[in-house]
């Protein structure tokens, strides 16, 4: 499906460029664009989005903020995307600079008012009516300010500057890069998710964690505050839900535990015969977090969670395999890249953002590796409901080049050259990605490298990650460089077949990265030329006999104890054509029945006894 954009003066909008774009682009409109409350894991009744036309312009890094800007910009779509209508590309040497404009409800009088970025990639500075509120660095991370000393009663005006280097061996970037070519992507930078302001009382509840032990029948609930007083407490009730539980529906289900403790504290709840969360059964509470005084509600929240343990499972006592909920489950999935022709990091949609989830859990799968990118939370939300295990990595500062990348033996590799200020940042930004994830029970694995990308002090990394989350399984290093004993899983890559380039019955052993079975449909392509895949064919057909071939030597290396595997890709992306579907998701490219079939058949081979 080609779509050719029109060009319309500045004061209007129009998608940029002329690349193909997804059926969900059509519906995209300045009054119209991810209306849906950014955080359904923390749900306030009262909220307003600030995503919309905001002016830009694009200045030198040094220079002030301009008197006139150069057009309009659509939020949250970065300056490089089409549907951004800008589709300009950012240098190390460039300031990208948005205003708008917003007014306060009347109703909110006498409430704290904050102002909410889901993701600005890279450096934000924030100026609320000139003066600058706070800056934030990590492009993947959401971050607040309270701005309630700083409006005024009418109009407020609010400005950000950003800096985006994207490749400069210091900032966590993934896949972008200032030249896209191959395995790599066009740049993304500045606003690429949700803007919007709420009220909250001056104590209210910031975030929360939710760790269960199925085996006690208990759930920890974790609640952080701020601004709490003496003498307040918080409040927590879990609620039955659901398959399909929305904190957004307002439905809610009757209380099966509930308990009281003060502010920034733990409580444990006991739930009696609790209903496990699986990709089969994806069943989740309703959670209603409260801050009391004097017996009165000052904050409240509707959160959900799930009730599940992640794990090794042993079989025959010198075999792991990957384990949920005390069983032993062969955990199978896309690597899932999260890009889109014309939103690159942000889908068109919040019904697209579903989509990808959607057709991976239709073809089979039932676990999907996000790759080198964090996601906004609205997808782990689709994710804990539709029932998908996720793998979680974090996204690289630069590749292997400056390295060697050992994928046979320990101790193989080497550490990336990594500066100390690039080793600070990823500590500040992984932990960041952690500490923003981990109340999200589709998580199953931590991925902190990739391909010894960027990698350095792998057992170091490890160890902080499990300081951050010891409930989770870590996998050190997805397809090497790996140290022995680190971490919970040996993740092997190979291209095109499976196989298994080493094994240790110490570890969990997982085929990390295989497939990439390219196929470049005419008319659903981004470019025309110098496309890419490990293999090629000409036919969905002949797309199907290999992968077919590559499920019988799966499941051969799962007998021999491999308990997952990553499939290469979800969708083409730019100019890699080996996607189950193409880059615009019009044409899924196998026959989707026997697909199913195949995975469904490959997920069930694996031997427990």
């Amino acid at each position: 499906m080609l779509l050719m954009a029109v060009r319309m003066p500045a004061q209007d909008w129009a998608p940029a460029g002329d690349r193909i774009r997804t059926r969900w682009a059509e519906e995209v409109t300045p009054s119209d664009v991810h209306k849906e409350y950014p955080r359904p894991q923390m749900v306030r009744p009262e909220w307003k989005s600030l995503n919309g036309l905001w002016e830009y312009s694009i200045t030198g890094r040094a220079e002030s903020r301009p008197d006139t800007f150069d057009g309009r910009i659509l939020v949250p779509f970065a300056v490089e995307s089409s549907l951004s209508g800008v589709g300009r590309k950012l240098t190390a040497d460039d300031a990208l600079w948005y205003k708008t404009t917003f007014k306060v409800p009347g109703s909110w009088k006498g409430r704290r008012l904050m102002l909410n970025f889901e993701a600005v990639d890279w450096r934000a500075d924030v100026f609320v009516n000139d003066v600058l509120v706070g800056t934030h660095t990590g492009g993947y991370t959401h971050f607040s300010f309270d701005v309630t000393p700083y409006l005024n009663g009418g109009t407020n005006t609010l400005v950000l500057k950003v800096q985006d280097a994207t490749d400069n061996d210091l900032q966590p970037r993934g896949k972008q890069v200032s030249s896209p070519k191959g395995i790599w992507y066009t740049a993304v930078s500045g606003i690429w998710q949700s803007v919007w302001i709420e009220p909250v009382a001056k104590s209210h509840i910031t975030d929360y964690d939710v760790v269960s032990d199925i085996k006690a029948g208990t759930v920890d609930v974790t609640v952080c505050t701020e601004g709490a007083q003496e003498g307040d407490v918080v409040k927590v009730a879990l609620r039955e839900g659901g398959i399909g539980y929305s904190t957004e529906s307002g439905v809610e289900g009757p209380v099966v535990a509930e308990g009281r403790m003060v502010p920034g504290g733990t409580i444990t709840l006991n739930v009696k015969d609790p209903h496990l969360w699986s990709p089969d059964s994806p069943y989740l509470y309703g959670l209603d977090l409260q801050i009391l005084r004097n017996g009165k509600t000052v904050d409240k929240v509707r959160s959900y969670t799930a009730v599940r343990e992640v794990g090794a499972y042993i079989k025959n006592k010198n075999t792991k395999l990957m384990g949920l909920n005390g069983e032993a489950i062969f955990q199978f999935g896309p690597l899932d890249q999260g890009w889109w022709p014309d939103g690159l990091y942000t889908a068109p949609t919040d019904e697209a953002l579903e989509f990808d989830i959607r057709k991976t859990k239709d073809f089979g799968f039932n676990m999907i590796r996000k790759h080198v990118k964090v996601e906004p939370a609205r997808w782990y939300y689709h994710c804990d409901r539709l029932g998908m295990i996720v793998w979680q990595d974090m996204p690289s500062f630069s590749d292997n080049g400056k390295n060697v990348w050992g994928m046979y033996y320990y101790g193989e590799g080497t550490d990336f050259p990594a500066t100390k200020a690039a080793k600070a940042n990823y500590y500040k930004e992984w932990g960041e990605i952690i500490g923003q994830l981990k109340k999200f029970q589709c998580i199953a694995v931590w991925v902190p490298f990739n391909e010894a990308w960027s990698q350095f002090d792998t057992r170091e990394v490890v160890a902080f990650t499990y300081s951050c989350d010891p409930t989770r399984l870590v996998n050190q290093s997805s397809g090497g460089n790996w140290e022995e004993g680190v971490g919970d899983i040996l993740d092997n890559h190979h291209y095109p077949w499976p196989a298994m380039r080493m094994w240790d019955k110490a570890m969990i052993n997982v085929m990390g990265e295989y497939g990439g079975i390219g196929f470049p449909v005419e008319g659903h392509l981004w470019q025309s030329d110098r496309n890419w895949g490990y293999v090629q064919y000409k036919s969905g057909d002949d797309v199907l006999k290999e992968y077919e071939v590559f499920a019988e030597n799966l499941m051969l290396i799962i007998r021999q104890g491999c308990s997952a595997a990553v499939y290469t890709q979800t969708t083409d992306v730019e100019g890699e054509v080996n996607g189950l579907m193409t880059y615009d998701r019009e044409i899924i490219k196998m026959d989707e029945a026997r697909l199913r079939e195949v995975n469904l058949k490959v997920i069930a081979s694996m031997p427990i006894r």
